[in-house]
């Protein structure tokens, strides 16, 4: 499921206001080797927490549907992750960084949610919107400055980009298949009467007019069964 989400970032920050542009998309951890070694503007997508998202999790279970719309599997709710990406700008100057870092926000902005249709592989396949956040209020136990020291490397301007992707609970139980008959209930007697032509069958109301034809009317009067 990430290396799907990393996907998605990727052909998002390759396109919007950064189309035809060229500016690599990395997700390498900004240390100060790997900032030596870059040769080329790159826009550096660092996953730096990983946690679940409690407040959507759910019970119970799904169905899952084939094409024509009959239930064919149940299976659990899927759980919610937050992924939060450290979204950094790497030139010569900072304010080619700048507008790196602009051209990033005027393509995620209007990407609060992505759509089934534009997500690959199985997470495109549970049929579920996921949501994307940019430099929204850091809700993680750890700050940014904090994330830079254990990198190892200098603070510098930074996007929090915070995805919320669904993963997908297993196992799957098949279900059966639909009910397309009324139940019936078959009666070989009643009450010492001679059992019924064999195959005959009764809904559950025909059965009790049975019993009700059968009895007399002291019998109604009683109570008796």
């Amino acid at each position: 499921m990430i290396h799907e989400v990393d996907e998605v970032l990727k052909t998002l920050l390759k396109g919007g206001a950064m189309t035809g542009s060229g500016i690599d998309v990395a997700f390498e951890a900004p240390t100060r080797d790997w900032a030596a070694r870059r040769n080329a503007p790159v826009i550096n997508t660092y996953l730096y927490d990983i946690r679940e998202d409690v407040n959507r999790r759910q019970r119970g279970q799904m169905a899952v549907r084939d094409e024509d719309a009959i239930i064919v599997k149940r299976r659990q709710p899927p759980r919610w992750f937050r992924l939060s990406y450290l979204v950094t700008a790497w030139t010569k100057t900072p304010q080619d960084e700048h507008r790196l870092l602009s051209a990033v926000m005027a393509t995620l902005l209007p990407r609060e949610l992505l759509p089934p249709s534009e997500l690959p592989g199985s997470l495109g396949a549970l049929g579920l919107s996921v949501p994307l956040t940019v430099a929204g209020i850091q809700t993680e136990a750890r700050s940014l400055a904090e994330i830079w020291s254990a990198l190892g490397g200098e603070l510098k301007p930074s996007l929090d980009l915070v995805v919320t992707a669904p993963f997908p609970a297993f196992p799957e139980y098949d279900a059966g298949p639909p009910v397309t008959e009324g139940a019936t209930v078959r009666v070989g007697g009643i009450e010492g009467d001679p059992p019924m032509a064999e195959g005959r069958s009764h809904r559950p109301h025909q059965v009790a007019a049975a019993r009700a034809a059968r009895r007399g009317p002291a019998d109604r009067g009683t109570g008796r069964p």
